[in-house]
């Protein structure tokens, strides 16, 4: 393979060279349907001509200016619209190159505000378990992805750790989904009480669950009530949707959906689609207003923060799916998916779970559907499923630990907001015959 330090050595990876919609072709012509979006990122697939000439018409203009000197009419269009989009009183943006960096500086960020506010004491974050923020060394820190943090442990800072919102696993016999997300969010006000309010800055989650649970979307009343704790506490709600934001779940931003304004949201994957590495930031008026009237400078900068050429793509982006109207498409291509995923899997002896929103869905495969009980881990059905899928023309997201970082298997669907129902059809054959295929090898 060269000189690249590939993620898996081991691996020879095909080559890919072009685009076409929702297909990546590569180098010996196979093409693949892209049904995890990367991880994802390809809100419009891999040809877009729109964002395609933007980029090209701001490199000709100018591709970069440093941030410390300049701003661009990329960055300050691109800030306009989010915030045009944005929950009432969320009216300033960082441009960041992606979602683990966007991460990093919501934490610096919430850090800072209350260093310029005289709460100088609160200094711990609060999250949740089967949750991910990112990979960098703060994100991570946060993060409830335990094996990706496995090896990383002693350099990171420690977070409180609180249940999810896995209604599958965790919601009890008898107990309502709406009561459930009550009994929950409430381990929040509990971790707070145990640590000090006055040591506490913020509770980060992810609005839907991306990868490290597979599409969990919270129960009716779970976010309102953790922005009542929130709220009474003085502590300040972050919102990472930096996989399920900028359109995926059907709206904007998923939080809508919640009727819950955080005091700061994080978006990164498809805001730029893919054609640029970007990430956002975006945080209230009270927060910007606390640090220019206290210091008056952001502590946190990098090179390519509201990099000229990654917010024209955005721009772009963004511009597309607004005049296309392809949030209202979303929604009705992902009732399909819900619909074909439903068909193929209802009633599959190793499906336990379909779930999911817009065009954000999982699976989560058992060995028993009764007991809910998962695979042995050291089968690596997760894997097998990828192998199997790729080698029949699909790209998905499957992974490991689902259910506790070591347990459990699942497997991701993100397609493009561009992918047509017959698509839709083909991908979910295809991975109906790769899970069966690879629950045949381990269970002949």
């Amino acid at each position: 393979m060269g000189h690249v330090f590939h993620r898996d050595p081991r691996t020879r990876l095909p080559v890919a060279v072009t685009g076409d919609g929702v297909y990546i072709i590569d180098s010996k012509g196979k093409r693949y349907l892209d049904a995890s979006g990367g991880a994802a990122v390809s809100a419009l697939g891999h040809s877009d001509p729109e964002v395609r000439a933007a980029i090209k018409a701001q490199v000709d203009r100018i591709a970069y200016a440093h941030t410390a000197f300049f701003t661009t009419d990329a960055a300050e269009d691109l800030a306009a619209l989010l915030c045009r989009r944005a929950p009432a009183g969320l009216d300033r943006v960082i441009f960041v190159s992606g979602g683990s960096e966007a991460v990093e500086a919501s934490l610096k960020l919430a850090r800072q505000y209350f260093v310029e506010t005289g709460e100088s004491r609160r200094i711990k974050f609060i999250t949740r378990r089967q949750s991910y923020h990112g990979n960098t060394l703060g994100a991570l820190g946060v993060g409830g992805n335990m094996a990706r943090r496995a090896a990383f442990e002693p350099l990171l800072v420690g977070a409180a750790h609180i249940a999810p919102c896995y209604e599958y696993r965790d919601r009890q016999a008898g107990e309502s989904a709406e009561d459930y997300g009550l009994r929950v969010a409430d381990e929040l006000e509990a971790a707070i009480l145990k640590i000090g309010p006055e040591s506490v800055a913020g509770f980060i989650a992810e609005t839907v669950v991306g990868a490290t649970a597979g599409a969990l979307p919270p129960v009716p009343g779970y976010f309102a009530r953790i922005r009542d704790i929130c709220d009474r506490y003085g502590v300040l709600l972050i919102l990472d949707e930096v996989m399920c934001g900028a359109g995926r779940t059907g709206a904007f931003f998923a939080c809508e959906q919640e009727s819950v304004i955080p005091d700061i949201v994080v978006l990164a994957k498809g805001l730029g689609a893919g054609y640029q590495p970007i990430g956002a930031v975006i945080l209230s008026g009270r927060i910007h207003d606390a640090i220019t009237s206290g210091s008056g400078t952001l502590q946190n900068g990098h090179t390519y923060m509201g990099h000229a050429t990654a917010c024209a793509a955005a721009l772009a982006v963004q511009r597309v799916i607004e005049q296309r109207n392809l949030l209202a498409q979303v929604r009705r291509r992902g009732e399909c998916l819900d619909a074909a995923l439903r068909a193929r899997f209802g009633d599959h002896p190793n499906v336990g779970d379909i779930r999911g929103r817009g065009l954000l869905w999982a699976i989560e495969l058992v060995a028993d559907r009764e007991t809910k009980a998962p695979f042995d881990p050291h089968a690596r059905l997760h894997a097998r499923i990828r192998s199997l899928a790729m080698e029949r023309g699909l790209l998905c997201y499957p992974m490991g630990g689902t259910i506790d970082g070591r347990n459990g298997d699942h497997v991701l669907l993100a397609p493009p907001f561009i992918i047509e129902e017959p698509q839709i059809a083909e991908a979910v054959t295809i991975l109906g015959d790769a899970v069966d295929a690879a629950v045949r090898e381990i269970q002949p």
